[in-house]
């Protein structure tokens, strides 16, 4: 048997997320068929995380085994000629070590979420950004995203089904970069809760159209409550952009 290490990009907005599911709408069913469609033995594959039904990436990790020796460039050609169409693109295709795995390996996974802060409505980046058209004090939202560096507790930041075991987790690196009308976000972690990115986003953003303080944010992520939490951002502007080993 034969361990590979993929790297896939998508565009999430017409899948139901990154884990398999009932209709079959899923990132990680798609590339499963598209195994089949070249002729290849059924294969499942397993991601370095699940991202949720409208997320993107641009760097999402997978590995699968198979019984045979892959011409890894034949596959990669291949694989892409049947996901074009569905707006998933295979990067890489490499061997890698047979006790490679692609989720618990992981040391470092880095998540970008793009808001689009201006008054005309997105064409080109239509649910690709999250659209606010109220004008949003960048200097304050950056101070905002400091306040998530370091180990906390994130219960406030996480979905009320999150399976974690613990809400504990590290933050080490929590940006804002500006590119004029556009406001990006970087966050690093080795792993997330559920919903905790786009928790933390749509708490920035309420300090940012000065709905929250420095100081409500703050308590907020104290109180360990999720009743505390401000509205999640929408899934159309969050993106798995790394996965570091």
């Amino acid at each position: 048997m034969h361990r590979y290490k993929a790297v896939v990009e998508y565009n999430g907005t017409d899948f139901e997320g990154w884990q398999s599911q009932p209709s079959g709408n899923t990132v990680q069913q798609i590339i499963e068929k598209s195994f089949l469609e070249i002729q290849l033995n059924k294969t499942k594959i397993f991601g370095s995380g699940r991202t949720d039904s409208g997320v993107h990436a641009t760097g999402q990790v997978f590995h699968f085994d198979y019984e045979d020796k892959l011409d890894c460039k034949k596959i990669l050609l291949g694989l892409n000629h049947f996901l074009k169409k569905k707006n998933i693109s295979v990067l890489s295709l490499d061997f890698t070590n047979n006790n490679f795995d692609s989720r618990r390996d992981a040391k470092l996974r880095t998540y970008t979420y793009k808001i689009l802060n201006r008054i005309a409505s997105p064409v080109i980046l239509e649910n690709q950004v999250w659209h606010v058209i109220k004008n949003l004090d960048f200097k304050l939202m950056q101070k905002a995203s400091q306040i998530f560096l370091g180990s906390h507790d994130f219960t406030t930041f996480r979905a009320s089904s999150c399976e974690a075991t613990s809400p504990i987790r590290e933050i080490i690196y929590s940006e804002l970069k500006k590119n004029n009308d556009q406001i990006i976000y970087i966050v690093k972690s080795r792993s997330f809760l559920q919903h905790q990115v786009r928790s933390m986003v749509g708490a920035i953003k309420f300090v940012g159209e000065k709905k929250w303080s420095l100081k409500d944010l703050d308590e907020a992520l104290k109180s360990k409550n999720r009743n505390n939490c401000a509205t999640p951002a929408p899934a159309c502007g969050l993106y798995l952009e790394n996965v570091e080993y």
